[in-house]
């Protein structure tokens, strides 16, 4: 885990392998780094769930059928805000091009797929994505 600082954040990182046991690592790294900040427990729920449909696509995605790494950053600012970054070296892929799913439609009517970067998009109060020198960036932040 590195210490990071500058523009007013603090933070830390952690990089593990892309496999399903990890989600638990980088949630559990994750709380640990918000508990010195009282996050409150609707927002940590909702940072976890975010935490699960992101680096769970990482694992399921990124390096098919192969296998790699993940960085997670969290960082949080003056403003009490968290950002916490997802960086992988897999397939190029930006989960906000997809068109969100239409929720007023019944389940079995829906296509399979989406709900989970939907929850994420409407849940968190930012999330970009980026493709730079090789790596999928993605970058989720929620006001504490």
């Amino acid at each position: 885990m590195d210490e990071k600082t500058g523009s007013g954040r603090t933070g830390k990182e952690i990089s593990v392998d892309a496999v399903v046991e990890n989600i638990s690592v980088v949630t559990d790294f994750v709380n640990e780094q918000l508990e010195r900040y009282d996050c409150p427990m609707k927002a940590l729920t909702q940072i976890d769930i975010a935490i699960d449909e992101l680096f769970g696509n990482i694992v399921h995605y990124a390096y098919h059928p192969g296998s790699g790494s993940a960085t997670v950053r969290v960082e949080v600012t003056e403003r009490m805000e968290v950002v916490i970054t997802f960086i992988d070296q897999g397939v190029p892929f930006d989960p906000l091009s997809a068109a969100n799913p239409d929720v007023t439609l019944s389940a079995e009517e829906r296509k399979t797929g989406g709900l989970g970067i939907y929850i994420v998009k409407k849940s968190m109060d930012e999330i970009s994505y980026e493709y730079k020198e090789g790596s999928n960036i993605l970058r989720i932040r929620k006001n504490l």
